[in-house]
Order: C-alpha cells, then structure tokens, then sequence
C-alpha cells in the first residue's frame, strides 16, 4: 500500500493531552488581594484579568499548574471589556456589585467574546480556565434560560478552551454534572458541604479528575470529614477570596 502522506500522517496525529488534575490535587484560589505566589501548592487559580503573565510565569517556573478564572455568566463593569457587550446581553443584577447575567441563549454574540478572553488566559501562560456562573438557568437572570440553553453555553465554553490547548474546569450547575463530566477537566464548587450536595460531584472523582472546592461559613472540623473520603480537595476561605486559606488535616 502507499505510504500516507506528511499531511495525512500530521492530521492522524494525537492532540496533545490536556491536563487534567487528579482528585485530591492541593491548590490556592486568591481572586483579591495583593497576590501572594508563596502557597506551597501545585495549582493556582487566580484572576485573568487582575494577573500578569509575569505572575504565571513565576509560578509555573515552581512547576504551578495556573487556572485562569474569568466569568463566563455574567457581565462585569469594572473589566476592559466591558464596552463589547450589547446592552441587549445583559440581564438582572447577580448580587455582586457591577455584576448582570448575561443572556447566553446568545451564542452568536458570546462565542467571540468569550474566545477572547480565553486568548487571554493562553497568552499569559495560564494551563487552564474556570469560567464562573454556568449555572444562570438555576437563577433569576431576567431570559427564560432552560436547560438545555445552559448545556449549549456550556459545551461552547469547554470547546473555546480546549481549541486553545486549555484545560476547562465546571463551575457549580451541579444537576448537569452528569451531562458534563466528560466534557470537563476538572469541576470547581463552592459550599456543596453546606447545602449537602457533595456527592452530586462524584462522577468527576470516578473519572479521576480533581474537584476544587471551598466552604466559607463551615470550619474544616465540620466539612472535612465529608468531603475528604469523597476526594475532594477542600479548603476553607474567606467570602472575598483573599489570599488566606486553610486545608483539611
């Protein structure tokens, strides 16, 4: 038979494997605050937007896996962007000052808009994104958000990051865990040992991909013994996400 060609030989060729961080993986979230590069961890995820590549590159010279945390769900007043997004995009306020859901039936509008944000996150170095706010449909965001809008949304934010070589963390909407595990790197979860939804987040662990997750009202004496036989990796922080932090035993 004829030998296939370059091209075809190139085209045949593995993806390069995108990180994946296996359950129980140590990590620092600081969103404000000056940022402090000094936690002994092997993940950081930090502001997209706030960070330097500068910053990445400090933590990935310590052999730091850097997730990019941008919000994908809403509008915010305060970024340089701000001015891209149609006013027709935007929809009640989140509860976060300068903050409003966007409409992400909008595919068209946000495909680009979010593609550039991750361009951001690959040009600083970042390893990976964890898009906030998937989850408008469990909300009141002022657009009839379905279901299957959010899968949609959703699935287009995991394919932007991935076309970049960029790992992709889920973000709460835990009913769609189960439609989403296998499109996700990683999940990231705020107070699921609060609410007593935990193990909703166990498919990522059977699939050996690390969940991400803080309480900001439970001690570690009180979440700890849930979380840590379920694989999670857990810490306690403040509500604003400042450089303070405290793990399991």
């Amino acid at each position: 038979m004829p030998e296939e060609s370059a091209e075809t030989e190139a085209e045949t060729e593995a993806e390069p494997e995108l990180w994946r961080p296996a359950p129980g993986t140590d990590w620092q979230w600081q969103l404000s605050g000056p940022l402090d590069l000094t936690v002994d961890v092997p993940v950081y995820d930090i502001d997209g937007f706030e960070s330097t590549a500068e910053d990445v590159a400090a933590l990935r010279a310590r052999d730091v896996r850097v997730i990019c945390y941008i919000n994908a769900g809403a509008w915010e007043d305060f970024r340089p962007d701000r001015d891209a997004f149609p006013a027709g995009l935007l929809g009640e306020g989140n509860g976060w000052e300068g903050e409003r859901w966007l409409d992400i039936r909008r595919l068209d509008a946000l495909r680009p808009l979010m593609a550039e944000r991750f361009d951001m996150c690959a040009d600083k170095g970042f390893d990976a994104v964890e898009p906030d706010l998937l989850d408008g449909h469990l909300n009141e965001t002022g657009f009839p958000l379905t279901a299957a809008d959010q899968l949609a949304y959703n699935r287009m934010i995991a394919e932007l990051a991935h076309e970049r070589g960029l790992s992709v963390g889920l973000k709460n909407d835990m009913p769609q865990i189960p439609e989403l595990v296998d499109e996700f790197d990683f999940a990231v979860n705020e107070e699921c040992a609060e609410f007593g939804e935990c193990e909703a987040l166990t498919p990522f662990i059977e699939a050996g991909k690390a969940v991400f997750h803080v309480e900001y009202a439970l001690s570690p004496e009180e979440f700890c013994p849930v979380t840590t036989p379920l694989g999670l990796s857990s810490l306690a922080k403040n509500l604003d996400l400042d450089a303070w932090r405290e793990t399991c035993p």
